[in-house]
């Protein structure tokens, strides 16, 4: 098994950040990604990163690689944002495209579950949009969100090693139930 993960963004991406700028969201996002790849590889599975922590990956640039790699799946990590002043919207989402895939939908909702059970996040449950990465790859692909920036208690859980491990871990087990129903 082939899963590509998409630390989403880059790191010189404008305005992607926490409220106070301790935070840039790639920071998070490339954490989280070296911490599943890392439990994932572990488990003999090939995992490849379609970003790059020197530049800003286009987005077009990730899906052709993942679709060109024929990986089985595609998993872009992100923190998320509302607004633009310190609120109370929290919790956990994770995107599949508008016309998802059966497989896509089961992936969705093993990361949901998983991210929601282990961070005691609350649960803004599995949704529909038109991001690039899961709408022009050609696998099973989810976007996660996995807090907000734009909260101050989820900021400060973003910036903390334990809360990225635990985000990584609840991933990396969504994954490996994803495969194994697979079989």
């Amino acid at each position: 098994m082939k899963i590509m993960l998409d630390a989403g963004h880059g790191p010189n991406t404008a305005g992607k950040r926490t409220l106070d700028g301790k935070m840039k969201e790639f920071e998070f996002n490339e954490a989280v990604a070296q911490f599943v790849k890392k439990e994932l590889t572990a488990f003999g599975l090939i995992v490849i990163n379609s970003h790059d922590r020197g530049r800003d990956v286009p987005l077009n640039e990730r899906t052709a690689l993942a679709n060109k790699l024929g990986v089985d799946a595609f998993i872009s990590i992100h923190a998320n944002a509302f607004g633009t002043t310190w609120n109370n919207t929290s919790g956990i989402e994770t995107f599949t495209y508008t016309k998802p895939s059966k497989q896509s939908t089961i992936l969705a909702s093993l990361i949901q579950n998983s991210l929601c059970s282990i961070t005691r996040r609350s649960n803004r449950g599995v949704k529909k949009a038109d991001f690039a990465v899961v709408r022009d790859t050609r696998m099973p692909a989810v976007l996660v969100e996995c807090g907000f920036m734009t909260n101050k208690n989820e900021a400060i859980l973003l910036q903390s090693t334990n809360y990225r491990m635990h985000c990584a871990k609840a991933i990396t087990y969504a994954i490996l139930c994803w495969i194994q129903q697979k079989r």
